[in-house]
């Protein structure tokens, strides 16, 4: 056997231990964190999902569930730790739904600020929130907005999954107005995640459709808004989910994702600034004018 021949041999080996370090961050003991997170070059993923009704075909964590799913398959693509599961989102305008777990305004901002604070002080300088649900939309923007108050040696991003393209060829819905919350392309995107827990047959047996019980102008809302649409927590319908469109949306997710990370990875800029901008907010006389 040539010695290029067994060097190369060596090499494989050496990479194949490497890439076989856990994305998991509670599946790591402590020396593999260490390494874990040289390897991840100190980038982390938080996916932040709910649990709610999913209408009356899917399960209570389908965000959770399929933010978990494609944020690890992106880190296996684009090594990241991912953080365990999250949760703590907001979701008031479910709790007349059984099984939703809906904590405190305070609770969820005040968690999530810990949260990332300890994924900071374990090494994570670069921290992407992958959002699985839409009703953690506005929090994560103001979040993220705020954590310019104060001085960090770390950053948060966030990063949606309602930001991408229109769905095409097999990622397309199979015909207008079937999707939404808990309709088509949700519930197809479970069928390739955990394809056990959806029962498609069950779709209809509710109604998806907006109920328009409001009269406000287009730009206005309210809290109720929402229920006062989708009374059944479900909006579209989930009747015709399959997983060929599942697999085809999430490998379009999961792409982005590991974009996102390797964009974290490359972005040297965020810190700077914000160091700079915290520097000048101490001396907001001295800025020039």
């Amino acid at each position: 056997m040539s010695y290029r021949l067994i060097l190369t041999l060596a090499l494989a080996v050496c990479a194949g231990r490497a890439q076989s370090v856990s994305v998991k961050w509670e599946e790591l003991t402590g020396p593999d964190f260490v390494k874990a997170l040289e390897q991840a070059k100190a980038t982390c993923l938080l996916p932040f999902g709910i649990v709610e009704k999913h209408g009356p075909a899917g399960p209570l964590g389908t965000d959770l569930i399929n933010v978990r799913y494609a944020s690890l398959n992106a880190a296996k693509q684009e090594y990241a730790l991912v953080f365990p599961e999250y949760y703590f989102g907001q979701i008031f305008e479910a709790k007349h739904q059984p099984g939703t777990i809906a904590y405190s305004d305070h609770l969820q901002f005040e968690l999530l600020q810990e949260t990332t604070a300890e994924m900071a002080r374990n090494g994570c300088k670069k921290i992407i929130i992958v959002n699985g649900h839409g009703g953690n939309n506005a929090l994560l923007q103001y979040f993220v907005h705020v954590q310019i108050e104060h001085a960090k040696g770390y950053v948060v991003y966030s990063f949606s999954n309602t930001g991408g393209p229109e769905p095409t060829g097999a990622a397309a819905p199979s015909r207008p107005g079937v999707d939404g919350h808990a309709g088509e392309g949700e519930l197809s995107n479970v069928m390739a995640s955990r394809p056990d827990l959806v029962h498609p047959e069950r779709a209809s047996s509710e109604s998806g459709a907006d109920q328009k019980r409001l009269d406000l102008p287009p730009g206005m809302s309210t809290g109720i808004t929402w229920y006062s649409r989708f009374p059944n927590h479900y909006q579209g319908d989930a009747a015709g989910a399959n997983a060929a469109r599942g697999e085809a949306s999430m490998k379009v997710l999961i792409g982005r994702i590991a974009n996102a990370i390797r964009a974290a990875k490359a972005d040297e800029n965020s810190l700077k600034l914000q160091n700079e901008f915290q520097e000048r907010a101490t001396h907001p006389l001295d800025t020039k004018q």
